[in-house]
C-alpha cells in the first residue's frame, strides 16, 4: 500500500508498511497513480496498459527507466512493500500496567464551554482525592506493572491543583517505594494555570518530568471559551503565570495545550501568539465535541481547517529556516524510526497499559472515560480489576478496525482515541471519522515538513 500526495509544491508517496518517504517528480507521480495505491503484484516487465498511457507523453524509454526504479524500490521493500505487520494481530494479548491517570480533583475553578468533563465533575459530584486512594493507586500500579520498571502517573482533573497537598505526598511516596521496587516514576501534570503560584511552579518544575499548561491562544479567544467561576476570562490571569514557570523549566519537558473550535478556525494565528508569548513547544488540537453545539467543528468546516494546517505547515519551515523554530506536536513525527510495532498497532494502551482513577479509587480505561459505570474496571481499594475488559482494549488494534485496515495512515494514528471512537461513534473499533480526516491532514502537512527540511 502507498499514498501519493501533493503539499507546498512537493509530490510525496508513503510507502505505508515500510514507513519509507519518496520525492517523485511528476510523470513518476503519474505512474504510480495507474499502478494505484493498493497495487498487489508488481510486475518486472511494464505494463502493456501503462506504457500505452505514458509512452506519448514521455517516451517508451523513460517510461520502461521510470518503472524500473519502482521495480527496483518494491524489490528493497521500500514501495508497495508487504504487510509485515498483520501476522500479530491474532497474537495481541494484554500487556502489564505501566502507566495511570490520576484524578486528585473532581472540582474545578474554570467553567470551559467544551470541557468532556462537564466542568470537572464528570457527571457526579465534586470532589477530592484522599492520601489513602493516592497511595493505593500507587501500590495497584506497581503490583500490576510486574516486571516494568518506568512508570508513569499523570495527575489530572478537574483542576489537580486544588489538591496539591495531595499530589505532592504521592510524589513522596512513589519515590520512597522506588528502590524497594525497582521502579521508577514519571510524573506529569496537566493544570489551567489559576493556582500556579511560585511554590507550586517550583515544586512542579522540581518533580514533574512533564507539565502541560492549557491555554487557548490569543485573549478573546481564550477567554471567549475558558472563563473562571464568575464569567470572567482566565488569560490575564495564567499567561504571566505560564511565563513565569517555563522561564525556570529550563531544557526539562512542558507544552501549553489549546483547543481550536469552530470560532477560532484561524488557529495558526493562536499558536502563533504562543509563540510569541515565550512558548516553543505548543499543541493546539481540534475540540472533538456533540455536531449540535454551536463551537463544534463540522465536516463542511474541514476544508478551512485544511487551510489552516497547511499555512501553519509553511510558517513553521519558514521559522525553522531562519533559525527560530518551534515545536507543534501535531506536526512532530519521527520518519526514521517512531514508536514500536505494538504501539502502532493499538496506540495509546487505553484500557491495557494505561487506565484513569477516580477520587474514589474507581478504575476506568482512560480519563475520557471516567463516570462511565459501564466501564468501570475495578478498584484500587478492593484490587478488583477486569481483565477480561483489559483483554478487549488489547485486542483493539488497527486490524480489528474494519475501517483501519485499508488505511495508509493506520501506523501513525493508531486507530485513533478509543473514548472518542466510542462517543461518537457507539463501538471502541469504529474510528471517529471526523477526528481520523483531521489526522490524515495533519500527518501529511507533517511528512511535508520533514521533506521539506531535509533539503
Amino acid at each position: 500500500m502507498i499514498h501519493r500526495y501533493k503539499n507546498n509544491g512537493y509530490n510525496i508517496v508513503l510507502d505505508v508498511n515500510s514507513g519509507a518517504v519518496h520525492i517523485v517528480d511528476d510523470p513518476v507521480y503519474e505512474l504510480l497513480g495507474l499502478l494505484g495505491d493498493n497495487c498487489e503484484k508488481i510486475e518486472d516487465e511494464c505494463p502493456a496498459d501503462i506504457l500505452g498511457k505514458l509512452a506519448g507523453e514521455y517516451g517508451e524509454n523513460e517510461v520502461c527507466g521510470m518503472y524500473d526504479e519502482v521495480v527496483a524500490l518494491h524489490k528493497a521493500d521500500q514501495l508497495y512493500s508487504s504487510d509485515d505487520y498483520a501476522q500479530f494481530a491474532d497474537k495481541m494479548v494484554s500487556s502489564p500496567l505501566k502507566a495511570m491517570c490520576l484524578h486528585v480533583s473532581h472540582d474545578c475553578n474554570l467553567r470551559c464551554k467544551y470541557c468532556f468533563a462537564g466542568q470537572g465533575v464528570y457527571g457526579g459530584d465534586k470532589k477530592i482525592m484522599s492520601l489513602e486512594v493516592a497511595k493505593a493507586a500507587i501500590d495497584f500500579l506497581i503490583e500490576k506493572s510486574q516486571g516494568r520498571r518506568n512508570l508513569e502517573m499523570d495527575f489530572f482533573g478537574g483542576e489537580p491543583l486544588m489538591n496539591m497537598e495531595v499530589i505532592k505526598s504521592t510524589v513522596e511516596y512513589g519515590r520512597s517505594l522506588e528502590k524497594k521496587h525497582g521502579k521508577v516514576f514519571r510524573f506529569t501534570a496537566t493544570t489551567n494555570g489559576m493556582l500556579l503560584d511560585n511554590e507550586t511552579s517550583e515544586f512542579l518544575n522540581r518533580e514533574m518530568n512533564n507539565v502541560v499548561l492549557s491555554l487557548d491562544g490569543r485573549r478573546e479567544v481564550n477567554d471567549a471559551m475558558r472563563p473562571n467561576v464568575g464569567g470572567r476570562g482566565s488569560y490575564h490571569t495564567i499567561v504571566p503565570k505560564y511565563q513565569h514557570f517555563v522561564n525556570i523549566r529550563g531544557e526539562r519537558d512542558y507544552y501549553v495545550r489549546g483547543t481550536f473550535t469552530k470560532n477560532n478556525l484561524d488557529f495558526s494565528k493562536d499558536v502563533l501568539h504562543m509563540t510569541e508569548l515565550g512558548f516553543n513547544q505548543v499543541s493546539v488540537e481540534p475540540v472533538v465535541s456533540d455536531p449540535e453545539l454551536p463551537f463544534s467543528i463540522k465536516e463542511n468546516d474541514l476544508p478551512r481547517v485544511f487551510e489552516e494546517y497547511d499555512l501553519l505547515a509553511k510558517l513553521i519551515i519558514e521559522r525553522r529556516k531562519a533559525g527560530k523554530g518551534f515545536n507543534f506536536f501535531h506536526f512532530m513525527i519521527d520518519l526514521d524510526q517512531g514508536p514500536c510495532a505494538i504501539k502502532r498497532m493499538r496506540g495509546c494502551g487505553c484500557g491495557n497499559e494505561y487506565a484513569a482513577v477516580d477520587p474514589d479509587g474507581d478504575i476506568y480505561p482512560c480519563h475520557q472515560f471516567v463516570g462511565q459505570p459501564e466501564w468501570k474496571m475495578g478498584s484500587v481499594l478492593s484490587g478488583e480489576y477486569d481483565l477480561d475488559m483489559k483483554q478487549r482494549f488489547a485486542h483493539a488494534t488497527v486490524y480489528d478496525k474494519e475501517d483501519c485496515r485499508k488505511c495508509w495512515a493506520k501506523f501513525y494514528c493508531s486507530g485513533g482515541c478509543n473514548a472518542n471512537n466510542q462517543q461518537y461513534e457507539g463501538d471502541i473499533l469504529r474510528p471517529h471519522t471526523l477526528s481520523c480526516k483531521l489526522e490524515k491532514k495533519r500527518l501529511e502537512c507533517a511528512i511535508m515538513i520533514k521533506v521539506a527540511l531535509s533539503e
